[in-house]
């Protein structure tokens, strides 16, 4: 497949840039800190891409049962070669196929900006956890200019594509409160925004 019609996600996670690396590498560190204190017996990755977020989870002694779920068919073939044991099944974060309250967590990392109603992923994304969750997206404006800094989507100024919501650390706050999401520990590895949340007793 060519380099150009690989997903965004992929060529992210496998980029021989040190700088890209090393930013990959603090956000994941960032989350495996976030969420090890947990000590969540199931994990649900909702909108899992390729895997990389659940192979580190793994590696890192997260979870008993660690499952994802993603939309795009292609990206889960990619997946299932470069991580075979990793359970991924295809659905979507408007309808997760699981029972309420299913699992101990749900990540959700680096989806909610490429999606049309993020406020309806959330509302699954709360009704199948029994309690935490943890949810990444970019930190605006601050994404957008390091990728313009670097030379990336120069005529866009820096925006990603398949991004279609922005959010300040604020802004990103006030919509998961406003969404029934108690926010317990926020982490900031550039250029994101991590938070881990408790839902209310209402979802």
């Amino acid at each position: 497949m060519d380099k150009t019609q690989l997903p965004t996600n992929y060529i992210k996670h496998t980029s021989k840039n040190p700088l890209q690396k090393y930013l990959i590498d603090n956000f994941y560190s960032s989350l495996v800190s976030l969420i090890k204190p947990l000590n969540p017996k199931t994990v649900l990755d909702a909108g899992c891409g390729e895997g990389f977020t659940m192979n580190n989870l793994i590696k890192n002694n997260i979870g008993e049962n660690v499952e994802g779920i993603e939309f795009s068919e292609e990206t889960i073939t990619i997946g299932k070669k470069l991580f075979p044991d990793l359970k991924i099944k295809r659905g979507s974060i408007y309808s997760i196929p699981y029972p309420n309250n299913f699992f101990d967590l749900v990540v959700c990392t680096e989806v909610l900006e490429h999606l049309d109603s993020p406020q309806r992923a959330l509302k699954e994304i709360l009704r199948i956890s029994t309690k935490d969750v943890v949810i990444s997206v970019p930190n605006e404006p601050f994404f957008m200019l390091s990728n313009f800094l670097r030379g990336k989507n120069i005529s866009r100024l820096g925006n990603d594509p398949g991004h279609i919501n922005h959010w300040t650390i604020i802004s990103f706050i006030n919509l998961l409160k406003k969404h029934g999401l108690k926010i317990k520990k926020i982490k900031l590895p550039f250029p994101w925004i991590i938070i881990l949340g408790e839902k209310n007793e209402k979802n």
